[in-house]
């Protein structure tokens, strides 16, 4: 069973009628299983989403090869952004289930051109369980790779 449902059927969300051409967007990049374009609530300069054209929800819902395309695209629009925008770093985010903050239930990762001094804070809480229970994370990890189909 999913750990994410999606209420929206495919060609309905906001990201299918993109890829589909049904509503306009500031086009980057297209290639046969990705679309690259400018984010509409630009969080700096050179904001790009990089999306998928199948309708897949999250990482979980992804080909190996749609993931590789994910990747690939976004880090050549990666490579244009700092040419373009003259980023002294560059941020990839991507959001799985509205617990994690995502929003458009249409796989798609951020690509954000990063300036020193742009205002931009990622803050969360961190915690340093020790090695023992790190070990145990990771035996707990090992056993579900392990048992995974993939």
């Amino acid at each position: 069973m999913p750990l994410f449902v999606d209420t929206t059927p495919p060609g309905q969300c906001i990201f299918c009628k993109l890829v589909a051409g049904e509503i306009p967007a500031a086009r980057i990049h297209e290639d046969e299983l990705t679309l690259a374009f400018m984010d509409i609530g630009q969080v700096n300069p050179g904001h790009v989403l990089v999306a998928t054209k199948r309708h897949a929800v999250t990482v979980l819902d992804l080909s190996p090869e749609e993931a590789a395309a994910v990747m690939r695209t976004a880090q050549r629009v990666a490579r244009a952004a700092e040419r373009a925008f003259a980023a002294e770093g560059l941020m990839l985010a991507q959001f799985n289930g509205r617990a994690a903050g995502q929003t458009v239930f249409h796989y798609h990762m951020h690509v954000v051109p990063r300036h020193s001094d742009d205002g931009l804070a990622l803050s969360w809480r961190r915690q340093e369980p020790g090695a023992e229970v790190l070990q145990g994370y990771a035996a707990r990890l090992r056993e579900a790779l392990a048992a995974s189909p993939d």
